[in-house]
């Protein structure tokens, strides 16, 4: 025997919030209806998630406009971090997304941190594009320049001759003799 139910969550392999589907008695009766991923579909219960998928599309289409709305600000400019940095140009921690939350912020951009995905660690100074995942169909890069507490950036490199390399080597070598 199968029975017909609405589901009220996803469930992997069986479906969406929402969907009416069959399923075995038992399978509904002893896991879905005690676990609340399910109800019986009675016309009372297909009214009621009719009207909750209603709400739910006006919801998500505000979210998307307001994602929208915060991408004009983010796109329009490019945002500092001041961190601190030996002399090399390494910084003697991490740029994590909180930090480049808490930048958006003084700029009057609400950003929840979760929502700032960064590939790689930024462990250095200089300027990184991260990416910012403000809804599922807005997605926009953010251009962020590091830079030293007194506001200057990376130094220039060092070249080093394959001689002064060989130099460095051999002078190690014999310390260890």
């Amino acid at each position: 025997m199968s029975t017909q139910i609405i589901l009220t969550a996803p469930v992997e392999n069986l479906g969406a919030e929402g969907d009416t589907i069959a399923v075995a008695d038992g399978y509904a009766r002893n896991f879905l209806f005690p676990k609340g991923l399910a109800m019986p579909a009675t016309a009372s219960n297909l009214r009621r998630v009719e009207s909750l998928r209603k709400k739910r599309e006006a919801s998500l289409a505000a979210q998307l406009e307001d994602a929208k709305a915060i991408l004009t600000k983010l796109t329009k400019q490019s945002y500092t971090i001041a961190a601190a940095a030996g002399p090399d140009g390494k910084l003697y921690g991490s740029v994590t997304s909180a930090d480049i939350s808490e930048a958006l912020k003084k700029e009057g951009i609400e950003v929840d941190r979760r929502k700032i995905v960064i590939e790689h660690a930024i462990r250095e100074l200089g300027v990184y594009d991260v990416d910012v995942k403000l809804h599922s169909e807005v997605v926009t890069k953010v251009k962020i320049w590091v830079v030293g507490p007194d506001g200057g950036s990376a130094p220039a490199a060092k070249s080093t001759t394959a001689d002064e390399k060989a130099g460095r080597k051999t002078a190690k070598a014999d310390k260890k003799k």
